[in-house]
């Protein structure tokens, strides 16, 4: 190229860019979170399943080790939760803590819903709660110049690693 900067691409993102990622999904149909429980677990990237609730990774991670809880019920408000997905939803939370502790060691997390789309919430129809891992210093240049995010390890690696250390 003529300006002789260099590109990083991710291509992967596209999807989400142009896809039906965040358009209302009332009713659940297309809704990746209603799809995910249907597929193995490697191939949903489905770090555990309990009884209301399940532990996935993020497919677009803000960093590695970035997993979601989500209940199995399609369902957007927080106050739309029977009390057991409520329950299930705190556990499991707990226990990705655990999990990614063991696992990657990091510094501090970041653990929250987004409820509603101008809350910042992608899939906003399906409730879903972050717990995103963090480590001093991992915000670098990077997303600033670049909307890029450096990711060292792949999904699947991480996904086996959680698996391993996901407590019981």
């Amino acid at each position: 190229m003529a300006d002789r900067l260099e590109r990083l691409w991710a291509p992967h993102r596209l999807a989400y860019v142009t896809g039906d990622i965040g358009k209302p999904d009332p009713d659940g149909a297309g809704c990746p979170f209603c799809a995910i429980p249907d597929k193995d677990d490697r191939e949903g990237l489905v770090i555990a399943r309990g009884g209301s609730v399940y532990a996935v990774l993020n497919l677009h991670p803000y960093n590695p080790g970035h997993l979601m809880v989500v209940p199995y019920r399609h369902v957007a408000e927080l106050e739309d939760l029977t009390d057991e997905e409520s329950s299930d939803l705190a556990d499991f939370t707990r226990r990705a803590v655990v999990a990614v502790k063991g696992a990657s060691a990091p510094q501090g997390f970041n653990v929250g819903l987004n409820l509603g789309r101008v809350a910042g919430g992608s899939l906003a129809d399906h409730l879903h709660q972050h717990v995103v891992p963090r480590w001093g210093g991992d915000s670098n240049f990077m997303t600033v110049v670049s909307d890029t995010k450096v990711m060292p390890q792949l999904l699947a690696d991480t996904a086996g690693m959680l698996r391993e250390v996901w407590p019981a």
